[in-house]
């Protein structure tokens, strides 16, 4: 078995690190960013694009805004952006925000360097783009989607109201920088939803088929972070906040390049069909398929119920402490005030058939320990009203 993994070529960590933006840029030879970001992170009572701008300035590096960026980022967005940046002069990009500016920010680098996929829906998949993408520096303000260290980025269809994956290793950023200054004024809820984000891709990307030595050794690492910073983050401490900052890059770099599972896959109909926010929606979904999924992850459960602090975790009987990881996964969930069903984000019994629909088919669902028919998932998802 031979296993590829892909990382950033360069990442910086800690407070403070979007000052060394510049002077990694000119190293590069660019003059001119093109920062991709959203509304809400360019307003002045937000300030965080400002914060990234006057660095550039006192660095002597150019630059030029897009805003257009919506949750789920569609497909419109996309084009735009990249038509923007097209007449902008700018030879580098910076990704700047949680996972929709960062997804936006790929599909708009790729889409300038693989003109003849403009159409952005046939980057559906496993994407055959020949050039990488215009060269991207990801920036995340938020602890949870990892986009800045991984190979994929998910858009929404909106003609046809569904989300889909773009697996692409010409997308991952060249540079990261990972600077909790940024992420600690995320409000409550989207410290929730991202940190459950981040939880559930450190458990998929744990449980996979495809997971191997290394991806195992950074998705319990991030487990482990997780489990002990989550709480203590939403309430407001911020060595959590930075502890969570490093936990999502950590597990991005493991589900990057094994895979995730039905989680996902059942997660991106939700948000495509019903604008549901990823986080949330797999803060809803992880319990349930952990518990649909145990009997087909061997001891890993255990790793899961140590990281817990379960104490028999690993001398229970396995399948008593395989329900007591679920549990705490179900428990954490609860305490930080996730939806636990999806009837409380919209769902009706007549979105269920159609959610079971495009789940089976997402790209995610393959990756699943346990093989789901789409009965399977209708039964889970009927489960969750």
């Amino acid at each position: 078995m031979v296993y590829r993994m892909i990382f950033n070529q360069e990442a910086y960590f800690g407070r403070g690190a979007i000052k060394n933006i510049p002077e990694v840029a000119k190293t590069h030879g660019f003059h001119k960013a093109f920062i991709v970001s959203d509304p809400t992170l360019a307003d002045s009572r937000v300030g965080t694009v400002k914060k990234v701008t006057d660095v550039l300035e006192e660095g002597g590096i150019k630059f030029e805004v897009f805003t257009n960026v919506k949750p789920n980022p569609p497909v419109e967005c996309i084009q735009d952006g990249a038509s923007k940046f097209k007449t902008s002069g700018a030879d580098f990009l910076i990704g700047l925000g949680g996972g929709s500016p960062q997804d936006t920010c790929k599909g708009i680098g790729i889409i300038a360097a693989n003109p003849e996929f403009a159409d952005v829906l046939s980057l559906e998949g496993v994407a055959d783009t020949k050039n990488p993408s215009i060269p991207i520096f990801g920036v995340p303000t938020t602890a949870g989607t990892a986009s800045e260290t991984t190979i994929n980025y998910v858009v929404t269809d909106t003609a046809n109201k569904r989300k889909f994956v773009a697996v692409d290793p010409h997308d991952i950023p060249v540079r990261a920088f990972v600077d909790p200054d940024l992420t600690d004024g995320m409000p409550r809820g989207l410290k929730v939803a991202t940190g459950l984000d981040a939880l559930t891709h450190a458990i998929e990307g744990f449980v996979t088929p495809g997971a191997w030595a290394l991806s195992d050794a950074l998705s319990m690492k991030t487990i482990e972070m997780i489990a002990d910073n989550l709480e203590k983050s939403v309430a407001g401490d911020k060595e959590a906040g930075e502890g969570m900052a490093y936990a999502s890059y950590i597990t991005g770099m493991a589900y990057s390049n094994v895979g995730l599972g039905l989680v996902h896959g059942m997660a991106h109909p939700l948000g495509g069909r019903l604008d549901v926010a990823h986080g949330v929606a797999n803060g809803i979904l992880l319990a349930t398929v952990m518990e649909y999924n145990k009997d087909y992850t061997g001891e890993k459960y255990r790793d899961i119920a140590r990281a817990f602090h379960v104490e028999d975790a690993y001398t229970g009987d396995l399948d008593k402490v395989r329900e007591e990881a679920v549990q705490a996964v179900r428990n954490l969930t609860v305490n930080l005030g996730n939806p636990t069903k999806i009837s409380e984000v919209g769902a009706t019994e007549a979105d269920l058939k159609p959610l079971a629909h495009d789940a089976f088919r997402d790209v995610c669902t393959p990756g699943n320990p346990r093989q789901a028919t789409e009965e399977d998932i209708l039964g889970l998802y009927t489960s969750l009203m």
